[in-house]
């Protein structure tokens, strides 16, 4: 008959065969899986054991090349200029405007910057052209200009309207962008507030002017001649802030971004140095103990550097296949430093609980086969989450970047282990075998010669040496301090019947206040909260925000069928999809034109097209309109037709003006879907709107769906199925709770907290998983037992990791970066929620819910394993269930 392996437990009682022969056969299936992968792992062991390795080379770190966030089409300076006092439109700050834009207007850069081949170019030949092969400014510059010239010669001075107003040529131009924090005169004289003017009101005042300037960058050439004249841009800028105290100058280029989002890097280096001392010494302090030499506190600081020296390593992985760096990967040190340090700590943990008296080849052996399968499972899960959004499923590129290189790092990290990691663990254990100390590794003296010596040199060389006591296990007071808390005190008291209600009421609470922050979660849409604070990008928007957000981005509406513009009814149509927006309509100026003419709008199709042709559209004031209008050919002799044209549309938003753009794209939509007249709407921001939702969501989605299917395949390899159940409402626990209190700390579910809510699946199974696993596989006793014993075993490493990862997320917090703020709230809240988890909400709630200790109950000693195993015997008559309990 052949011998069990150990950790079986029976699966079908005598006489129950027919119920439960397929259950039996599914129990042995997962018995032989997790025997094979336990033996499989033992093996590995005693090879490490065998032949410790360490590095043979030093690894190639990533250069820090400037990796793009989100490409800027075109290239541009742009410019909001705002007053300390008084209006932009007063004669002084109209004059020092002015001049502004002539100095940025003969501005030159050179190219190359030294040698026979250098040219000076200047906007004139850099500009975007017109049609008319004239530079494109804005039109305030133009209206500014006619002001101006009106004073100089003592004219009247034209009047200046908002948002639309008429230039000199009688052409109608849209300014609400160009001009902000607008005061307009009411109708009987009266001034309005800040952007409530209305169509066609006289602008009294205004806080802001916003200029722009478009480039040409063909060929690499010109794309390199307009980089020059962007930076040089932003120093002429500064030096006429300098000059001119009165106004304020808040730049912005193309490449403003880029540079603003690399900047958080920049800041980070030394914040990040001081993570690693931090978590350094706290590591080392986690690892040591009383006794001197079962102290451990090398192990500490080395587990940091096998992580440190992986996350080198795929850095160097990266930079040799070209990749570049960008400030999202500050976020991959934690991932690393999360699953090394409590793989580390798991496997220092079980050595502790290893027999003394074994050799080290045997001792690290059973350690390889109590942890590394619960370590190589929560890596896969790692592996599963970061693989899948980092997949073609995925459409955000700086995600897709992100889980690649973060998925190459836990790999590399994972061998770090097994090989670097555990070949320390080795050698400190040959030290330990020879009684020396573990921080000098000098040999301890026995008791009967430290007896001559000094109490500090007692204190410091104090150990128990293996024939003082007949007992393999250490005395509670050589114990980790954190273990004997746990094992006096902690695990005590939350398995206490009058505090279990509490932790239940507790529970309550986290998700009552999960759920009220996962209602209010909002898509965080803005770039410049993925910046430095107190750069270029930023001090821009915050401008832009404050004095040009009273009207939406001007919205294309193209009719893009023939349609019958010439029938009252379409016109009526058309004029009241329009109604409510500021509008540049060719269709109703022509309606206008006709009616200042006394002529019908109503005529005949030949008609209606001879005059828009041959009379609106060669009016100077018109003319622009020619661009707005595709005409189609008929017959000879017949008047073509409008094949398609537009409009623009812009609308009044208030301070929420994402939402309202969300409303008003919705509504417009739907009014395309029934209208007689076949129209579509566009702006670039509406394609921004529509696919970031799907672009945010759908990688954590896919996670979500790998991490289920991980554990449902996982399983197989577990004797207790419920472990992967738990495990999985734990994982979606901590992410609900995760996402709501990130929502209530002010926290947008933008690229970099979609990140951390990736990587917080994986942290949050390191923490939880070896303690599902530890209560599942223990028999006999009382449940209250077995949580108490699984928060001594596996507990205790997982409050070791919650404490360094904490402590290392600190420096981070004080970097001055919108990144690295929202970097910091959502690990911080990872590390919380999983620490709730695994030391309060999972002890408590494994007290009264399956999976049942009373199955395969045999009176015996502490812990004693029970060995079982289901044989199937066929003889002549049927076939017999015989069940052997060895």
């Amino acid at each position: 008959m052949r011998p069990a392996a150990p950790g079986y437990r029976q699966c079908s009682g005598p006489g129950r065969w027919r119920g439960s022969s397929c259950g039996c056969a599914r129990q042995m299936l997962r018995q032989v899986l997790h025997a094979g992968l336990a033996t499989s792992f033992h093996a590995l062991g005693r090879f490490v054991a065998s032949h410790p390795v360490f590095p043979a080379r030093r690894p190639c770190p990533l250069h820090p090349a400037q990796g793009p966030l989100q490409p800027t089409p075109g290239r541009y300076g742009r410019v909001i200029v705002t007053t300390r006092k008084g209006s932009v439109l007063d004669p002084v700050h109209l004059d020092t405007i002015l001049k502004l834009h002539r100095r940025i207007y003969q501005m030159q850069v050179t190219v190359p910057a030294t040698g026979f081949n250098s040219f000076n170019y200047s906007f004139s030949y850099l500009c975007l052209p017109d049609d008319k092969n004239v530079c494109i400014i804005d039109d305030i510059i133009r209206a500014m200009e006619e002001i101006q010239s009106a004073r100089t010669s003592n004219r009247s001075i034209p009047v200046l309207r908002y948002p639309i107003t008429q230039l000199a040529d009688g052409r109608q131009a849209y300014i609400g962008h160009q001009l902000g924090g607008v005061q307009g005169w009411g109708p009987s004289g009266a001034v309005r507030g800040p952007g409530t003017g209305a169509r066609g009101e006289g602008v009294r005042s205004a806080r802001a002017l916003q200029l722009t300037y478009y480039l040409q960058a063909r060929g690499s050439l010109m794309d390199r001649v307009a980089s020059q004249w962007e930076k040089a841009f932003c120093t002429e800028l500064q030096h006429f802030a300098a000059l001119h105290p009165k106004l304020g100058l808040y730049p912005s280029t193309s490449s403003s971004l880029r540079t603003d989002f690399q900047f958080s890097s920049v800041l980070a280096r030394r914040p990040l140095l001081a993570s690693l001392g931090v978590c350094g010494v706290l590591a080392i302090l986690c690892c040591s103990m009383r006794d001197c030499v079962r102290s451990k506190p090398w192990l500490g600081l080395l587990a940091l550097l096998s992580i440190t020296l992986s996350g080198l390593t795929a850095a160097g992985i990266l930079n040799l296949t070209g990749a570049t760096y960008n400030s999202t990967y500050l976020g991959i040190p934690f991932v690393m430093l999360g699953h090394g340090l409590f793989g580390s700590f798991e496997m220092l943990s079980s050595w502790r609980r290893t027999r003394e008296d074994q050799h080290v080849k045997e001792r690290v052996a059973s350690v390889f086969e109590d942890v590394m399968l619960r370590f190589s499972g929560s890596t896969m899960l790692h592996l599963m989450t970061l693989g899948l959004a980092a997949s073609p499923l995925t459409n955000m590129e700086a995600v897709r970047l992100f889980c690649r290189t973060a998925a190459l790092a836990v790999t590399i990290s994972y061998v770090y282990m097994l090989s670097f990691y555990s070949s320390c663990l080795v050698f400190t254990g040959y030290l330990e075998t020879g009684y020396r100390h573990g921080c000098f590794c000098r040999r301890v003296p026995k008791p009967d010669r430290l007896d001559s010596k000094p109490a500090w040199y007692r204190c410091l060389m104090y150990t128990r040496y293996q024939d003082e006591t007949q007992t393999t296990n250490p005395p509670h007071g050589d114990s980790h301090l954190l273990l004997g808390c746990v094992r006096r005190c902690y695990g005590d008291w939350i398995t206490n019947t009058y505090v279990k209600p509490f932790v239940v009421l507790l529970y309550l609470v986290y998700i009552s206040f999960g759920l009220m922050g996962f209602l209010q979660v909002t898509q965080g849409s803005d770039p410049s909260a993925l910046v430095a604070m107190d750069t270029t990008t930023v001090l821009y928007t915050r401008a832009q925000q404050r004095y040009f957000s009273s009207y939406s981005p001007v919205i294309g509406f193209y009719i893009y069928e023939s349609a019958p513009y010439w029938n009252v009814t379409v016109q009526r149509d058309l004029l009241e999809y329009a109604k409510g927006f500021q509008r540049i309509s060719w269709l109703e100026a022509y309606l206008n034109y006709l009616s200042d003419r006394n002529q019908s709008t109503s005529q005949p199709r030949e008609n209606f097209t001879r005059t828009l042709r041959h009379s609106f559209l060669r009016e100077p004031q018109f003319a622009h309109f020619a661009d707005d209008i595709i005409f189609a050919e008929r017959g000879q002799g017949e008047e073509p037709d409008v094949a398609a044209s537009r409009i623009f549309l812009v609308a009044k938003t208030t301070e929420n003006k994402r939402e309202e753009m969300s409303v008003l794209l919705d509504t417009l939509r739907r009014l395309s879907l029934t209208s007689r007249v076949r129209f579509l709407i566009f702006n670039p921001s509406f394609v921004y709107l529509d696919r970031y939702a799907a672009a945010v969501s759908s990688p954590l989605r896919h996670s979500l769906l790998a991490v289920l299917f991980l554990l449902g395949l996982s399983s197989l390899a577990v004797v207790e199925p419920l472990v992967s159940v738990w495990l999985g409402l734990t994982l979606l626990s901590v992410q609900f709770g995760v996402l709501g209190f990130m929502t209530l700390w002010g926290v947008e579910l933008d690229c970099m907290s979609v990140l951390c809510l990736i990587s917080a699946l994986g942290h949050s199974a390191d923490c939880s998983g070896p303690l599902l696993c530890g209560f599942a596989s223990g028999r006999g006793e009382s449940r209250t037992r077995w949580v108490r014993v699984a928060l001594e075993r596996h507990g205790v490493p997982s409050l070791q990791t919650l404490i360094c990862y904490s402590a290392a997320l600190v420096p981070v917090g004080s970097v001055r970066s919108n990144l690295t703020h929202t970097l910091f709230r959502c690990l911080t809240l990872t590390a919380g929620c999983s620490a709730l988890h695994t030391l309060a909400f999972l002890p408590t709630l494994l007290t009264f819910l399956p999976p049942s200790k009373s199955r395969g109950h045999r009176p015996g000693g502490e812990g004693q394993r029970q060995e079982v195993e289901c044989v199937e015997m066929n003889d002549s008559t049927r076939v017999v269930d015989q069940i052997t309990t060895v």
